[in-house]
């Protein structure tokens, strides 16, 4: 079905998001002079409206040109063309890719692909671009603070290794990984009811490699492919690259609700994507019920799961449920070492059926050659040393300190439209928004309060999702969550005072 209004056309059936076919169609008339400088957009809700999509679509469309200074909003005025010279170099951009080759260069924005040019991996560059404040109060940082990476251990793990390996240790490691490595994972995932031999791990860069190569793997273009909604941005970002349409499957407290996803299966569904334990973002464990119930879909759907499975090991109350893959041979088994130890190891692993298995190996192969023999050798004797179990059963405590330091902070400061979970494993908390605000101001509002979160539209297939923030508390001290909850109190009562101000009806762009 093809909508048309104000010279822009949107095909919701294509795989391309909606507000990003909105912002390609103005940034378009921008471009080519119809809508020229200082032109008035129309008002978000008569453009939804004309379109039949959500309102919410069209604010992350104009806030997308916004970004890319095509567009400047004036709150009671509306949304502008700006200037030719206030706009950034994006694809497409004629003007912009002229003046490339004018000055002997090639035209770059015009030679971007649609995935390197779109507005999520856009959206989340810009954030990680932003000026912050030197004592800005840390909750979207999601892995190990400086103060929890085991430097010395690790770096005992490392002379020993140049010592007894030597030259070998600086080589290609085997395709697989390294075998002390993989012998390790098994032993620890074994000890934790998952059924794996050394010949069954995969040694990758990161979870984010493995889910990389599972994308290329299963997935061809237009395929469709389940998320939990909200979900793990990175996943989203993966599967447009490859081409797929994400499917996003509407979560309660226990997990992907089973009605809801009975609704949206299909033929054709290439596989469903989840984190059980601490889940990015929610924080939520899925209940032991919703495993078995995911499992005994998988079969009947013949869709494969994919365990994303960082938490397991961060429990904070009692032990998770046991993992999908422990219920099931069938399910496709990742995790990681970046988010136990610390990021720059870019190391993790994968546990799949031999069928897939034998096809992951070679493609991973091709993509890298092979995962660093040090650092894998390093680990290996991390684990074998006992460092890894003490390690995680210091983290352990610090994190529940933290947990609860902000979680008493928050049910003290928070406005109480807010709601959240107390989350059992992981280190993500997820605020739930009052209906009709945006998670973009809070973390603007935030960011004025020197508070820096993460909003929760990034995470959301079609930006339409329950409005959320994400806060992260492994990297800052009990005493500076408690002070950062403060703060975002603040931004998150100044947001919603500000909507009781203009009243339910005013619509601002």
């Amino acid at each position: 079905m093809t909508a048309r209004a104000f010279g822009i056309s949107i095909e919701k059936a294509s795989g391309l998001p909606i507000f990003q076919q909105i912002a390609d169609g103005l940034s378009a008339s921008i471009r080519n002079g119809v809508l020229p400088a200082g032109a008035r957009l129309p008002p978000t809700r008569d453009l939804a409206d004309a379109l039949g999509t959500h309102r919410n679509t069209v604010v992350r469309a104009y806030e997308a040109l916004s970004g890319a200074g095509f567009v400047v909003s004036h709150v009671g005025r509306g949304t502008f063309v700006t200037e030719l010279r206030d706009r950034a170099v994006t694809r497409g951009d004629a003007t912009s890719a002229t003046l490339d080759a004018r000055a002997g260069g090639l035209p770059w924005a015009s030679l971007m692909s649609r995935t390197a040019a779109s507005e999520s991996l856009q959206r989340g560059d810009r954030i990680a671009r932003r000026a912050w404040p030197a004592d800005a109060i840390n909750m979207s940082r999601f892995e190990p603070g400086a103060d929890l990476r085991p430097v010395e251990t690790f770096r005992r793990c490392l002379d020993h290794v140049m010592r007894k390996f030597g030259a070998k240790a600086m080589g290609y490691a085997p395709r697989e990984g390294v075998e002390e490595l993989r012998e390790g994972i098994s032993r620890d995932l074994v000890r934790r009811g998952i059924p794996a031999s050394a010949d069954d791990v995969l040694v990758t860069a990161g979870s984010q490699q493995a889910i990389d190569l599972l994308a290329r793997a299963l997935v061809d273009r237009g395929d469709a492919f389940f998320v939990e909604e909200p979900t793990y941005s990175g996943i989203l970002n993966l599967l447009s690259a490859a081409g797929a349409q994400p499917v996003g499957v509407p979560c309660d407290d226990e997990g992907p609700d089973p009605a809801a996803l009975e609704r949206l299966t299909r033929p054709g569904v290439k596989g469903f994507y989840l984190m059980p334990n601490g889940s990015n973002p929610t924080g939520r464990t899925l209940s032991l019920a919703r495993r078995a119930d995911l499992v005994a879909w998988s079969r009947r759907a013949t869709v494969p799961l994919i365990e994303d499975d960082y938490g397991a090991d961060m429990y904070l109350d009692a032990s998770p449920p046991p993992s999908l893959r422990s219920l099931d041979g069938e399910v496709v088994y990742v995790s990681t070492f970046s988010k136990k130890l610390a990021p720059a190891l870019r190391c993790g692993f994968m546990v799949a059926p031999r069928g897939l298995h034998d096809h992951l190996v070679p493609l991973k192969h091709a993509m890298d050659l092979g995962s660093s023999a040090l650092l894998q050798y390093a680990l290996a004797e991390f684990m074998e040393r006992g460092y890894m179990a003490a390690h995680l059963a210091r983290t352990r405590d610090i994190y529940r300190e933290r947990r609860d330091a902000l979680v008493e902070a928050l049910h003290q400061h928070l406005p109480r439209e807010v709601t959240f979970e107390r989350p059992s494993s992981g280190v993500l908390l997820w605020l739930r928004l009052p209906g009709g605000t945006s998670a973009e101001q809070v973390f603007e509002a935030a960011h004025r309060h020197g508070v820096l979160v993460s909003p929760g539209s990034v995470n959301s297939v079609s930006g339409q999702g329950a409005p959320g923030v994400r806060l992260a508390f492994c990297t800052e001290t009990p005493d500076r969550l408690r002070e950062g909850a403060k703060r975002l109190a603040r931004a998150i009562e100044a947001v919603l005072g500000e909507r009781r101000s203009r009243g339910p009806s005013l619509d601002l762009v």
